[in-house]
């Protein structure tokens, strides 16, 4: 079974190449638009990993990342892929919970491995 990799950009063309870009690569793909809506998929959807953009016009990337770790008990990784990239915003996003925090434009090999090394922490996590 694919793991499951749910994307929030408010950009339909970044949704767009990213979900073709990792249903080529073997993952089942949701898409949010917004951060309201992607509080809703993760229930649904259930994903194994969230790509999350940071600069949203409903709710900001950290706003949705607080918000997730306040709903779910076990939330999934979440890698933050935005075009902030100064020190202060990554740190921000990190303290924050995400996993890892990928600056625009990420090459499709580094953004593959992330998403890798995300997994590969949430079995080792859930098999404790």
């Amino acid at each position: 079974m694919a793991a499951k990799i749910l994307i929030v950009d408010d950009e339909r063309d970044t949704l767009l190449l990213l979900a073709k870009t990792l249903q080529f690569a073997g993952y089942e793909v949701a898409t949010a638009e917004n951060g309201r809506k992607a509080l809703t998929l993760v229930s649904e959807f259930n994903p194994d990993v969230i790509l999350l953009d940071m600069m949203m016009v409903d709710l900001t990337g950290l706003e949705v990342l607080t918000r997730l770790r306040k709903q779910e008990v076990n939330p999934p990784p979440v890698i933050i892929l935005s075009a902030a990239g100064r020190a202060a915003e990554i740190e921000e996003g990190l303290q924050a919970g995400a996993f890892k925090y990928l600056v625009k434009p990420t090459p499709r090999d580094k953004l593959l491995e992330t998403i890798k090394l995300a997994l590969d922490n949430r079995n080792r996590t859930r098999r404790k």
